[in-house]
């Protein structure tokens, strides 16, 4: 049985499907895991550079799944087909994540789950999110080797989020844990050290921004 790690393991508690597709998939490890403990009964594993997809293909023929899992060369949601019902993407930023989505959205017409865990910056997730019809329907942080990760887990529905709930997150902002207190913590201290290096630039604005900014981000903690 693969190993994986903690993030991925987290991202593997909300897989519960039929066929998944996992994009930017590297070695495969998460299909791999997902059809050994009989979460999903067939995979695709998703790869746009020839290294990562030869290592999947490699990594999927050893464990002796080439039968159940298709390893695919493209470009994000191409590999994809309507078999499909669950597509994860992880271990990317919030805007590339965006990016994929919103480059594939005429693959999402029957409207897969996804289970998406970025490393930073997932705003741009949730604003695609909204515009391609879907709901997320839960939020989770994972704290691993001293980075805190970001999954959302959508489905079809709607959902308007203002401002706030698109920066912080609809649930995160219900919940606020603390690992969400750590995460915002964090971003208060770099911001603050931003701030300290443009005190005397010439145009306060940008200043100015982070500033408002810093008191938004304590106004949610407080």
């Amino acid at each position: 049985m693969i190993q994986i790690n903690k993030r991925l393991s987290k991202v593997s508690e909300y897989i519960n499907h039929n066929k998944l597709a996992d994009i930017g998939s590297d070695h495969a490890y998460l299909p791999i895991f997902a059809i050994q403990n009989k979460l999903v009964k067939e995979a695709i594993a998703g790869e746009v550079v020839k290294g990562p997809f030869l290592a999947a293909q490699q990594n999927t023929k050893a464990n002796g799944l080439s039968n159940v899992i298709d390893v695919k060369l493209g470009n994000g949601l191409e590999v994809i087909d309507e078999t499909v019902d669950v597509i994860t993407i992880c271990g990317m930023g919030g805007p590339l994540i965006a990016q994929i989505l919103d480059d594939g959205k005429d693959k999402l017409s029957h409207y897969p789950d996804l289970i998406l865990q970025s490393n930073i910056h997932a705003l741009p997730i949730r604003q695609n999110l909204q515009q391609l019809g879907y709901k997320i329907m839960d939020e989770i942080l994972v704290k691993e080797k001293k980075h805190i990760y970001e999954i959302i887990v959508a489905k079809k529905g709607e959902m308007t989020l203002s401002a706030k709930e698109m920066k912080f997150g609809p649930v995160f902002l219900k919940h606020k844990d603390d690992l969400f207190i750590e995460k915002w913590e964090r971003e208060i201290v770099a911001l603050e050290n931003i701030t300290k290096q443009l005190e005397d630039h010439q145009d306060q604005s940008r200043n100015n921004e982070i500033k408002q900014q810093i008191v938004q981000i304590k106004e949610v903690l407080a």
